[in-house]
């Protein structure tokens, strides 16, 4: 393009722009007269960042960015765009402009950027429904990173956050529940707003209980997003997680009242009653020390408030299921347990191992003073 119309161009938006930034453009147009592309691209990124640029990122972009596409960092080119498309009227004028630039970075030089532009682009077809494309796109983009040995961090936020919103639309939860953690594995938790922070927190704890693959919640317990529902108004689906980590059925028994506030969940009753019931079978078996886990049904039954009938039927799902391993005798009714999957403990469920780290310290010193005892003609020979 003709520089003397870049140079005009410029100046027209320089004085569309507010007074405050107007020096930025004089900066821009600096930088572009001395092809110092990447000092350009770095306070474009600001410009494009500040909230006052919206309504200049869309001819900036398209009648002056795109002449030198292909100088600077395509990864950055990208970010630019997507700033720039915030800006398009509708969702199908969105999806037109991202697709072309996807089509323009689709290079074996910059599949990063690339990446990053599928990915966006099925982020709007999910707002279309078009769910095939999106699933379609994010395929692609998933077997494209599997290639990398390493990219940007934000090129993976984006696909787990999209990846995220496609299950969640499908409701798939166990794959939701995953890509959603690992988005937020990618990002500060900081950088989230409370808002999207609580209701982040309120989808992943819908999607840990309502799916029939996750049984242990660990990683969302540990994760700060879950102290945003503190004091709110799901602070009570918090609780909740919380009585299903460690098995508390008398919790869940109080609790249960607030099922009716979430439709999920209350659609799923009858599920969330057998997933805590399986809770409270690991939870009594993990009180138990590996030497005392050989349990009657009949205490199964008490300890989990499951029909005695059922307890057998209880055991065969936690054995299935990998949180437990061990045998059943089903004529003596007895189920003989020697390993329990482990979990995120809460203070109490740790003051337990304590007690039992303290029985054994004492059983191992009697032991001791026993061997002691009946062997001395032999330690003193």
């Amino acid at each position: 393009m003709d520089p003397e119309v870049i140079s005009n161009f410029l100046a027209e938006q320089r004085e569309n722009a507010p007074e405050d930034l107007q020096q930025s453009f004089l900066t821009i147009e600096d930088y572009w007269d001395r092809k110092l592309w990447h000092q350009l691209t770095d306070v474009l990124m600001e410009y494009f960042n500040t909230s006052a640029s919206a309504s200049q990122r869309l001819p900036l972009f398209q009648h002056f960015i795109l002449t030198f596409a292909e100088k600077i960092n395509q990864l950055k080119f990208v970010s630019l765009g997507l700033l720039a498309a915030t800006q398009c009227s509708d969702d199908q004028e969105r999806l037109s402009f991202l697709t072309d630039l996807t089509i323009k970075v689709n290079k074996p030089a910059s599949q990063d950027a690339y990446v990053y532009a599928l990915v966006s682009a099925s982020e709007v077809k999910l707002r279309l429904r078009d769910l095939a494309g999106a699933r379609k796109d994010l395929d692609t983009a998933e077997t494209i990173l599997d290639s990398f040995d390493s990219v940007e961090t934000e090129v993976h936020a984006a696909f787990y956050r999209t990846n995220a919103s496609y299950y969640q639309a499908k409701a798939e939860f166990g794959s939701y529940y995953k890509n959603a953690l690992l988005y937020l594995a990618c990002i500060d938790p900081k950088s989230l707003t409370l808002e999207d922070a609580q209701s982040r927190a309120y989808d992943l704890s819908i999607a840990a209980l309502v799916s029939d693959s996750i049984y242990n919640f660990g990683e969302l317990l540990l994760h700060p997003i879950l102290d945003s529902l503190n004091n709110t108004q799901h602070s009570w689906l918090r609780d909740l997680l919380f009585a299903f980590n460690r098995g508390d059925l008398n919790a869940y028994n109080v609790l249960e009242v607030n099922l009716s506030k979430a439709p999920l969940l209350e659609e799923h009753k009858t599920f969330l009653w057998q997933k805590i019931s399986l809770a409270a079978l690991t939870e009594a078996v993990f009180r138990r020390p590996p030497h005392d886990r050989a349990m009657t049904f009949q205490t199964i039954s008490q300890e989990t408030k499951v029909q005695p009938n059922e307890i057998e039927i209880l055991i065969m799902k936690a054995l299935s299921l990998g949180l437990l391993k061990g045998t059943i005798d089903q004529v003596a009714e007895v189920a003989r347990i020697n390993w329990v999957q482990p979990k995120v403990l809460d203070m109490k469920q740790i003051d337990n191992m304590r007690l039992r780290l303290k029985d054994w310290d004492s059983s191992v010193n009697n032991l001791g003073n026993w061997i002691e005892g009946v062997g001395k003609d032999v330690w003193a020979a």
